[in-house]
């Protein structure tokens, strides 16, 4: 698997004033200027630093030894910000007569780099991530400025025969297309499923590549031949964003480390993450990393029409003016600036009235213009909400919630969450992840919510979100996150959630080990059940059911009192009514996909199943569910439990504290529990329901572990006489009173 360690920013300086800044040179045909330089002590840092190797610019990355990678630099933009550079083409091939036997993975050029020494990141603008071929699934695990969990998304690409598959369109039908989130700065590949047909006689290869997606054309070949790999001769065009300093603009000029040198350079924070880059003012161009390297932009240059035909241009630092020869006075005609002859007046009284009349007319049809203008605009936008509300299925959900009695769903405006959470404000955000950002808020009846604000949404969703909607609304469970509304009108809808407080079981269980340490096995046997009893719900009692299709440690909230809460609906669906609804996307999160749904692309409860089982070893045994940095056999917990079950050494992996609070008894039957769960085949696993009740049964055992010794020893006073208080001794002498009092 290509391993892409990361990119990140780090606080450059700039050098001592009083050291020359080097000249601006060319290598290859592409201009190298500071802060990028040629030679030491050429560029702001050794991130910077350009080698000229046989006329060919390039960049070392990595910061030394195994893991430094050598890039070729196809083009510096300064003032955008971005350096064009080069990416190996990832692929797996199989070879004749074997499925994944024999298979050959050639890694990405992206290998081994330094997540601490670099000031560069991926441009989710410019880039997307491409696979390649039929029978294809590859996973992109990776980090990204912001954003606390790891990034884990799967592109899925399949044939169902040549014919299927179109020039130009990258849908899933031999070509996947996925965007990158904002502020990437690290990712890996993994190639997995098996790729061709076992019977297969023929090479089978998949590519996959993060590259630049203006200049890419999808063609059928690319998906059954090495075409596009030859074509490209191994490697495709990327675009980094580059950043001088890991501060805000305002940290960076309050610091002395400010990098915006020139008079006219001015500083721009970065969009992707922590850091800013200069640029020069309106009206001039050049370089703004170096002194007086902002020169005034001449628009009046001889080529360049910016004034209208018969207009003298009359340039000025910073902008330019166009006036009309001697003789001759501006007019505007059917809105376009002419000069006209100057007209002799009769009279100085004459003249004023004309000016003073003039004057008065322009400032009419001005301010008409303007107010039309802008009562366009806002019935514009009106009409943009109205259709994106329409199209959403809003006009249903309205009607039918409009019906209920004592309905505590509510549908909001765009500007009332935008009030609410400040304006989508930083300070509010709660978490990031790969499909959008959550916001806490207040609402205007004072009930603090979270908001979440996705990034996309397919066209199916878009056409049943309404139905949806209407569904959801109706889920009324304690260990549920309850849904409050939400917003219609913008082009990917907006979901209110009641706010819960104390983070997620993954927080609370790989927090660290003083974290983990604290969580007794008590109340990681409750969530557990509370969770189940969730699931269970939307699966037997829901109407019609719902498939959660996400389940995993960071999508369980705790409330004040640590009781779960099953949350994250945006990648929930309704129980597939035919087969044509059963094929979707992959979804879901790697270390928690059922292995079944990889295969067939169905999702069914019994995949909610699976990922419940890897939820349960999360908690028996505190460790997460995908480890990347080890060796391939162990990297998955569920498969490292199983082997570990296979050869019943499954107490080397259960967690300390659990295996010092639970009986043999209550463990065996958990990690029995487990195993059920992570069949591979879903008609062997036990539905929620059962998964509930059997947790519920072992609640009871461990809460009150004596129970059934009492129904005994009972039966036994019965048939021999026995007294209540010798009774009673022998269960106190035996088990003790835990601090209940019980």
């Amino acid at each position: 698997m290509a391993r892409f360690v990361g990119l990140a920013v780090v606080a450059l300086q700039l050098a001592t004033a009083a050291a020359p800044l080097p000249q601006p040179g060319t290598c290859g045909g592409v201009a190298i200027e500071y802060p990028f330089g040629i030679g030491p002590n050429c560029s702001l840092s050794d991130g910077f630093n350009v080698e000229c190797v046989d006329d060919t610019p390039r960049l070392r990355l990595g910061g030394g030894g195994e893991q430094e990678e050598v890039v070729k630099v196809l083009r510096i933009d300064l003032l955008r910000g971005k350096i064009r550079t080069t990416n190996t083409i990832s692929w797996q091939c199989t070879e004749k007569g074997g499925a994944t036997a024999g298979a050959r993975l050639q890694n990405s050029s992206w290998t081994g780099l330094n997540a601490t020494a670099l000031p560069y990141r991926f441009s989710d603008e410019d880039n997307r991530f491409f696979t390649l071929g039929c029978n294809a699934l590859v996973f992109l695990n990776g980090e990204a400025s912001g954003i606390d969990d790891p990034i884990l998304s799967g592109c899925i690409s399949t044939c169902f025969g040549n014919a299927s598959i179109r020039n130009g369109t990258c849908s899933g039908i031999g070509c996947c297309e996925m965007a990158i989130p904002r502020g990437l700065n690290s990712y890996s590949l993994e190639f997995t499923g098996p790729l061709v047909n076992s019977s297969s006689n023929n090479d089978w290869c998949i590519y996959a590549a993060l590259m630049e997606s203006a200049g890419f054309s999808f063609e059928v070949a690319y998906a059954t031949t090495d075409m596009f790999y030859r074509k490209n001769n191994g490697t495709v065009p990327l675009l980094l964003n580059f950043v001088v300093g890991n501060e805000t603009c305002k940290e960076a000029q309050a610091s002395g480390g400010y990098a915006c040198a020139g008079d006219h350079s001015v500083c721009v924070d970065a969009v992707d993450g922590p850091g800013y880059v200069c640029n020069c003012s309106q009206g001039y161009t050049g370089n703004p990393y170096l002194p007086d390297g902002c020169t005034d932009l001449d628009e009046c240059r001889p080529g360049n029409q910016v004034c209208p035909p018969g207009m003298i241009c009359s340039n000025f630092p910073g902008g330019y003016n166009c006036s009309c020869p001697k003789g001759q006075h501006n007019s505007s005609k059917s809105g376009v600036l002419i000069c006209e002859p100057d007209q002799k007046q009769s009279s100085l009284p004459l003249s004023v009235i004309v000016v003073i009349g003039v004057g008065g007319g322009l400032a009419i049809v001005v301010t008409s213009i303007l107010s039309t203008y802008l009562v366009r605009q806002r019935r514009a936008l009106a009409d943009v909400k109205r259709k994106y509300f329409a199209q959403h299925g809003g006009l249903l959900l309205y009607e039918e919630l409009s019906s209920r009695q004592g309905n505590a769903f509510t549908i909001y405006t765009e500007e009332q969450l935008e009030q609410a959470s400040n304006g989508f404000d930083e300070s509010n955000v709660l978490g990031r992840g790969g499909h959008g950002t959550v916001y806490k808020g207040t609402v205007a009846s004072g009930v603090v919510v979270a908001i979440k604000r996705c990034k996309l949404m397919d066209e199916r969703n878009k056409k049943e979100f309404g139905k949806e909607m209407l569904i959801l609304s109706q889920i009324n469970h304690k260990n549920i996150v309850k849904l409050l509304g939400c917003c219609l009108e913008v082009d990917v809808p907006m979901l209110v959630y009641e706010y819960v407080p104390n983070g997620t079981l993954y927080q609370l269980i790989h927090g660290g080990p003083a974290a983990a340490a604290a969580v007794s096995f008590a109340t990681r046997l409750r969530i557990a059940h509370e969770s189940a009893e969730s699931l269970a719900y939307l699966h037997s009692f829901a109407s019609p059911p719902i498939l959660h299709g996400d389940v995993k440690s960071s999508n369980i909230l705790l409330d004040e009192s640590f009781m779960a809460k099953v949350s994250d609906f945006g990648a929930s669906i309704l129980a597939p009514t035919d087969e044509a609804q059963m094929v979707t996307m992959v979804q879901g999160t790697c270390g928690y996909l059922d292995p079944e749904y990889m295969q067939t692309c169905q999702l069914t409860e019994k995949s909610d199943v699976y990922s419940f089982g890897v939820v349960l070893l999360e908690l028996l045994t505190g460790e997460k569910p995908l480890c990347l940095d080890g060796p391939e056999e162990g990297r998955s917990l569920s498969a490292r439990f199983l082997a570990a079950m296979r050869e019943t050494r499954v107490d080397k992996i259960v967690d300390e504290k659990v295996k010092g609070e639970a009986s043999d008894e209550l463990l065996e039957e958990i990690t029995q529990l487990a195993l059920e769960c992570l069949q591979m085949c879903g008609g062997d696993r036990p539905a929620m329901k059962e998964v509930a009740e059997r947790l519920g049964g072992l609640r009871r055992l461990h809460q009150h572990p004596w129970t059934q010794d009492a129904v005994e020893l009972e039966e036994a006073r019965c048939l021999l006489g026995s007294s209540p208080e010798s009774i009673s001794f022998e269960v106190d002498a035996s088990h003790g009173t835990d601090s209940s009092g019980y």
